[in-house]
């Protein structure tokens, strides 16, 4: 699962045109409509079990984008990657906001928490680094276990139709001023696993250091590659891996029409909740 090294650097960048805020604000009517944050404290149910309903875990944060908009929201929010580059920049971000929140570095098949959440989220395709059901069962028994109870679970996963039919096998390209990217994809159908090759090109100054005083020569740029695997699934997976880890499935929906799920939706939302123990 080691990933998001060198490219996390520029990995904001490339995902400038992301609708965070949409999807922000579609997340918060989710778990108004599906969940218990009604906005009101709860009677009868003392100030740290408030907290914790009131706290989300955003698992697989990356650089903490989504984290901080829900933060601003007034929601406490945890963030866990296992990715130390992507939570460095996540830091520096709640550096300048000024915002609480708590980054474990953690993978997600064995993350562990201090107490209960209210909900945890795990969007952009997280999940999909899974890359065995055991994986992805040992991850939703540990949500499971960490959710306040009646809590939700929101995540999203590509479809292996989105693998094998749309971007298997392509190359995709893009040229910026100070970086740009050669995305070599390569599908493996009968893992249902799809490979895909980051060659990534930054700008960077070239710095001579003689008499111990550092001089700018210009610039250059440096080429890093990284490789990455992500499994497609299938909603019907997703459902029955929900079912063995203790969770109760609630809905899913097309995640680029908000619409129903169909043979050709790319990306999945799904909504699970804790069932009271």
């Amino acid at each position: 699962m080691e990933a998001y090294t060198d490219f996390a650097s520029v990995y904001d960048t490339f995902m400038d045109e992301t609708p965070y805020e949409e999807w922000c604000e579609f997340l918060v009517s989710l778990l108004k409509q599906y969940g218990n944050d009604d906005g009101k404290a709860v009677e009868n149910v003392d100030e740290n079990l408030q907290q914790e309903r009131n706290s989300i875990l955003d698992l697989g944060c990356g650089t903490g984008t989504l984290t901080e908009l829900l933060a601003t929201k007034g929601y406490d929010m945890i963030g866990i990657d296992n990715s130390q580059e992507m939570l460095q920049i996540a830091m520096e971000k709640r550096e300048k906001s000024g915002l609480d929140i708590l980054y474990l570095l953690q993978d997600m098949r064995e993350f562990e928490l201090y107490g209960t959440v209210g909900a945890v989220i795990s969007v952009c395709d997280s999940l999909n680094y899974l890359l065995e059901e055991e994986d992805l069962l040992q991850t939703f028994r540990l949500v499971n276990n960490y959710l306040y109870p009646d809590g939700l679970f929101i995540f999203d996963f590509n479809t292996v139709y989105k693998y094998k039919e749309i971007i298997g096998d392509t190359t995709i390209a893009e040229n910026r001023e100070d970086c740009s990217f050669i995305w070599e994809n390569y599908y493996h159908s009968e893992e249902e696993i799809n490979e895909y090759d980051l060659t990534i090109f930054v700008k960077e100054p070239c710095v001579s250091n003689q008499d111990n005083e550092e001089e700018e020569m210009g610039e250059y740029f440096r080429r890093f590659y990284e490789n990455h695997y992500q499994r497609g699934y299938r909603l019907e997976q997703m459902k029955r891996l929900l079912e063995k880890a203790g969770l109760a499935f609630i809905k899913a929906i097309d995640a680029d029409t908000h619409g129903e799920v169909t043979a050709q939706s790319e990306r999945i939302y799904v909504i699970a909740k804790e069932q009271c123990k």
